[in-house]
């Protein structure tokens, strides 16, 4: 049994839907099996995993929102409750090898640490092996990796060649090659998971160049494009409407010729991207085939945990300026760029860029919707090709039943035989929401037997009910930047509905609210009764956090720590906010006649702050997501021997993104201080760490980016850190 899961992909990217990029696994498995035009996930990335892995509903997981923005209500506690098992663990006991290998993002984010608690973790819940990243994305070049519960760094380094999706692909090889060898006659079951697509878009430059100039005529013929291939090919009905750009969607017109070279560049990167993940897939399945278990082994290919992300809005080289709310210019980017090497360094460790939403919603092509958009298609709708040589007859025509993401385990269960459990480990299971989707193996022609299914994210919703759909869109759309103030008076009772009726409107291009009000209202009940059931309720829940209060985001419970001196790989979000808090750091050193190296670093070349001695200059970093580094060079030489260094962090306004106030002391003297003009109020990464004594996964400063991990040749005693009472809001930003 394998899964294979893409992130962050609309359906109209790949060739074998009508796309243009190139995908040969993909379609090597429509070729050898069936594929479904009408398979769906919930538009997020921790929502679709839980609800795939378990098959429930995503609320009814605690996973209405991702594991970082978790909150106290039931349905968004960020945490898969026993009673929803997940099929690893429930196919485990029927004796099944279990693995899971890339993007795992249903663990609370205070709970990712060394030390765990790991019940959590893939192998508490279920995998007997567990090689990937815990966080919701992550560096394809540098990330933070976990096997089972120990945190292990990558295998190689960019300059030698890593990459991320390649890494996932290898370890899944020696995995198979190991099952084979000690119990070949043991069932498998294998989620393969890779973080790509999602942002960072990061491949190599010859992935890129093979799409050179494909996308120079921007992302409104693209669209066009894609959907009239997807006609001539048979993935979508020839009468199937292309619904119009959002009014407030940029058009590639609006773009201004000089920005649009990058704006092309930013769309071949990610197309290379995705040609290189969905290889590295084939690789895998080569092996399969390779030690004689291709004919019996179910493949699941789902291209998209929800669809194309538009969270890079303009276009951007450090993608979680837009998550911050820092505004910037695209020539604030492009000067950056060049400083670097042009466009030729995008998609490099040297950037974390992303494209723009023009191009998440081309990808989405003939839909209106997108990641985070629930509402429509295009952030729900995601192809998925299945093959098993033993049972099911290859068939070009697609499938057109209705169905989700949590019918896998159901469909899975049906495929081998197996009862769904009434117990595991003693607690009483949830029943299964998904419903099979094995009766359309053999007859594309049957009537779907997915009668309802809800969607909501973050206020956006829809439920599907016998052919028919109501949708509203909600209080934000994804592309959009800031926090409109108007956010903070929504309430769902004033959003308009919209009504499809979608057994003859193949992509929601005619709204039917204003003629049939009473359907409308009747869908509107349903669900309702459905959110309630499956603890959706309240409507928006998923917004609490990253808009009514973000000084309730993850962050640890301690104001201060006390550190050993070679600590490495603390997650971000469980380690000190030294970049948007007031604190102080004071460390115990031993410093060598010549001292160089890092003393700490937070966060990646993308983002972060660091402390490091250069040529025996004591030098404060703080790398604003790559468009502003500011510098705080010491003016004396340091001295020999043991000393006490103590840097101090202050807040010099009461708002989000305050500038901050360093000081730097050596043995009680000043000997730096200046200002940072603007901070980073949510996070600088979603995966890197704080490391002490040298920069373990991406460096942040370019000064020892050449040398890294550039380790402090003296010796840290104690590290001892702690917030000042000057903070008003630790956590910030949404």
């Amino acid at each position: 049994m394998l899964i294979v899961l893409i992130d962050d992909a609309g359906p109209a990217m790949p060739d074998a839907f009508g796309g243009e990029v190139h995908t040969p696994t993909l379609q090597r498995l429509l070729d050898e099996g069936i594929g479904y035009n009408r398979f769906h996930t919930t538009a997020m990335c921790s929502p679709t995993r839980a609800s795939l892995l378990t098959g429930r509903n995503h609320h009814r997981t605690g996973n209405g929102q991702i594991a970082e923005l978790a909150n106290d209500w039931d349905g968004y506690s960020g945490r898969i409750p026993r009673s929803s098992a997940l099929q690893a663990q429930v196919l485990h006991h029927y004796g099944y090898a279990t693995a899971a290998f890339g993007k795992w993002h249903n663990t609370p984010a205070n709970s990712t640490t060394a030390a765990g608690p790991f019940d959590d973790w893939p192998t508490g819940l279920g995998f007997d092996y567990f090689y990937g990243f815990l966080a919701g994305e992550a560096s394809q070049y540098e990330p933070n990796l976990v096997r089972n519960t120990t945190v292990v760094l990558p295998p190689k380094t960019p300059e030698e060649g890593y990459h991320l999706s390649e890494d996932l692909a290898d370890d899944a090889v020696r995995w198979l090659r190991m099952h084979r060898a000690v119990q070949p006659d043991k069932p498998f079951y294998m989620y393969w998971a890779s973080g790509a697509i999602h942002g960072p878009h990061h491949v190599g430059k010859e992935w890129a160049d093979k799409y050179a100039g494909k996308f120079d005529d921007g992302w409104d013929v693209y669209r066009e494009r894609s959907f009239q291939r997807a006609k001539e090919l048979g993935w979508i009905p020839q009468d199937a409407e292309l619904t119009p750009r959002h009014p407030e969607m940029a058009a590639w017109d609006d773009i201004p010729d000089e920005q649009k070279p990058f704006q092309a560049r930013l769309m071949e990167v990610c197309a290379g991207f995705a040609e290189h993940v969905d290889v590295q897939a084939g690789k895998v399945i080569d092996e399969i085939e390779r030690l004689g278990y291709g004919d019996n082994t179910l493949i699941f290919y789902v291209w998209g945990d929800n669809g194309s992300s538009g969270e890079g809005q303009d276009g951007t080289i450090s993608e979680l300026l837009a998550q911050n709310g820092i505004p910037t210019t695209i020539d604030q980017h492009l000067d950056a760029l060049e400083e670097l090497g042009g466009l030729d360094v995008l998609g490099s460790p040297l950037v974390d860029n992303m494209y723009h939403a023009g191009w998440a919603w081309a990808g989405s092509s003939p839909y209106q919707g997108m990641k985070l958009l629930p509402s429509h298609f295009g952030g729900t709708r995601n192809p998925m090709a299945v093959r098993w040589p033993k049972r099911i007859a290859h068939d070009d025509r697609p499938r057109p039943q209705f169905h989700h993401c949590n019918d896998l385990v159901p469909t899975i269960y049906e495929a081998i035989g197996i009862t769904p459990p009434d117990l595991v480990n003693g607690i009483e299971q949830d029943p299964i929401d998904g419903v099979s989707l094995a009766y359309s193996f053999d007859d594309p022609d049957a009537d779907g037997r997915l009668r309802t299914q809800y969607f909501e994210i973050m206020g956006s919703r829809s439920i599907y009910h016998q052919g028919w759909m109501a949708s509203a869109i909600g209080p934000r759309l994804p592309w959009t930047k800031g926090v409109d103030p108007k956010i903070l008076q929504w309430t769902p009772d004033d959003d308009d509905w919209e009504l499809y009726h979608l057994d003859e409107d193949w992509s929601q291009a005619h709204d039917l609210a204003a003629e049939m009000p009473e359907r409308l209202e009747q869908l509107k009940e349903i669900f309702l009764i459905e959110a309630t059931k499956n603890q959706a309720l309240p409507i928006g829940g998923g917004l609490w956090i990253p808009i009514m209060h973000p000084e309730l985001a993850v962050a640890p419970e301690q104001t201060e720590w006390l550190l050993p001196g070679d600590l490495t790989r603390l997650p971000e979000f469980t380690a000190p906010k030294l970049g948007n808090t007031a604190n102080v750091v004071t460390m115990d050193l031993d410093l060598p006649p010549e001292p160089e190296g890092v003393l700490y670093k937070l966060g990646a070349n993308s983002g972060g702050l660091t402390l490091f001695i250069d040529d025996g200059v004591l030098v404060y970093e703080y790398n604003l997501f790559i468009v502003q580094r500011t510098q705080i060079r010491s003016t004396t030489p340091l001295p020999t021997g043991r000393v006490r260094l103590t840097v101090t962090t202050q807040l010099l306004e009461p708002r989000r993104g305050t500038p901050l106030g360093i000081t730097i002391d050596v043995d009680g003297t000043t000997v730096a201080e200046g200002t940072v003009p603007v901070s980073a109020p949510l996070t600088f990464t979603a995966n890197d760490c704080l490391d002490l004594g040298q920069a373990l996964g991406s460096p942040v400063s370019l000064d020892y980016h050449q040398r890294a991990p550039f380790a402090f040749n003296g010796t840290i005693g104690q590290v001892h850190i702690r917030y000042l009472d000057a903070n008003t809001d630790n956590t910030t930003s949404e």
